[in-house]
């Protein structure tokens, strides 16, 4: 496929995640980049890549500008603004990216990209969005799949409440995966789960950890793989003792009926934390030659430098996510119109991208026995560990 000319980048969201996905595109591609915010915020005046500019997001005059001006969006908006800023983007034929973890988001894009001139690509962080593509790989691999097995913490390292948790990204964006129904597939059929459900406890080189459901994290994967896999779920990584409490919050006392007020709640008790770590684990088994084999991936990822300043793992993670995926767009990679959902996207070819030495180790399999989330010895998992 011809590569896109991609000349410049509109940035929708000056927040923690955006900023650095325009510090990234700068830094990895020297391309002038279009920070946009109602609040845009101060960077570098000396930075000749990366202007921020004031944009009113809720007027469509005003987005429609911006976006016409622009050949590609990478939205970094809350998930609410997506199927808006989305619905602008296919009508104007611009090529539109984000990182919603929103189901009904994703399915109302969907919906839109049919007959679109342009891509719309939602989806594209860490999870959804890389775990998507690491379990379209390892669903590859086998001759026939009976169990994929996705696991997603973005975590901080030093969490001394009683939620075990500080938070690492969008207050939002944690309550929406919490609350929503969630998708698996059971014995060969899709189904839907309950958030906080699927309760279970493993180790990691010997510290303890639980996962339980939560929404959106599969992206289309339970659709792209239905009638090739048995079971197939995806869950979110924490520290034991979360999930109770969570559960006590929102089910007790009934605050999921009130999201603005466990909003307040949460924003007034639980401090944000920059000191963090992305933990994925995949496991996959099933027949491969006519034998039962099982495969992993595991790593941990840790926060680093970009462009002067320190940046937390799940910033990094998550914006090297979308500007792979930008990267391969622009190369004639991928599909250059209609929805094209994260598992689309070879892990290869995204690992070979120049953001991917941020998810580097998952090309590597250690070696695994015993239960599914439990690696076979500390080394394999420092094998992963992206420092």
């Amino acid at each position: 496929m011809p590569k896109l000319q991609f000349d410049k980048v509109l940035v929708l969201g000056a927040g923690k995640v955006g900023s650095t996905v325009a510090d990234m595109l700068a830094e990895f591609h020297g391309l002038p980049v279009t920070l946009a915010d109602m609040k845009p915020g101060r960077g570098d005046e000396g930075d000749g890549l990366v202007r921020r500019v004031a944009l009113n997001v809720d007027s469509d005059t005003d987005l429609g500008a911006a976006l016409a001006a622009h050949p590609v969006v990478i939205n970094a908006l809350p998930f609410y603004l997506a199927q808006r800023v989305a619905a602008q983007a296919a009508q104007l034929g611009v090529h539109y990216c984000d990182l919603t973890e929103d189901v009904a988001a994703t399915r109302a894009i969907r919906e839109r990209a049919i007959g679109a001139a342009a891509v719309l690509m939602p989806q594209c962080g860490l999870a959804p969005g890389v775990i998507g593509m690491l379990g379209g790989h390892l669903a590859g691999r086998f001759d026939e799949l009976y169990d994929l097995r996705l696991r997603v913490g973005a975590l901080t390292r030093n969490a001394t409440n009683s939620l075990r948790y500080n938070f690492t990204w969008s207050i939002d964006g944690v309550i929406n995966e919490y609350c929503n129904p969630c998708e698996a597939i059971v014995n060969g059929l899709r189904v839907p789960v309950q958030p906080l459900e699927g309760h279970e406890t493993f180790t990691l080189d010997a510290e303890a950890f639980e996962a339980f459901n939560t929404s959106g994290g599969l992206g289309t994967l339970c659709e792209t793989l239905q009638g090739r896999v048995r079971n197939l779920d995806y869950k979110t990584i924490r520290y034991p003792g979360h999930r109770d409490a969570m559960d006590f919050l929102l089910h007790d006392l009934r605050l999921i009926e009130r999201r603005d007020l466990l909003r307040q709640v949460l924003e007034h008790a639980v401090p944000h934390s920059r000191e963090d770590v992305v933990i994925l684990f995949a496991s996959a088994s099933g027949l491969r030659g006519g034998r039962f084999e099982q495969e992993t991936r595991v790593a941990r990822i840790f926060g680093g430098t970009l462009r002067g300043r320190q940046r937390t793992a799940i910033e990094l993670t998550t914006a090297a996510g979308v500007v792979g995926v930008f990267e391969l767009l622009q190369a004639g990679r991928l599909p250059q119109a209609g929805f094209v959902g994260q598992e689309q996207v070879p892990l290869q070819r995204f690992l070979a991208t120049r953001v991917g030495h941020y998810y580097g180790k998952l090309g590597i399999a250690p070696a695994v026995q015993g239960d599914a989330c439990e690696p076979a010895s500390a080394p394999a998992m420092e094998d992963c560990a992206i420092l």
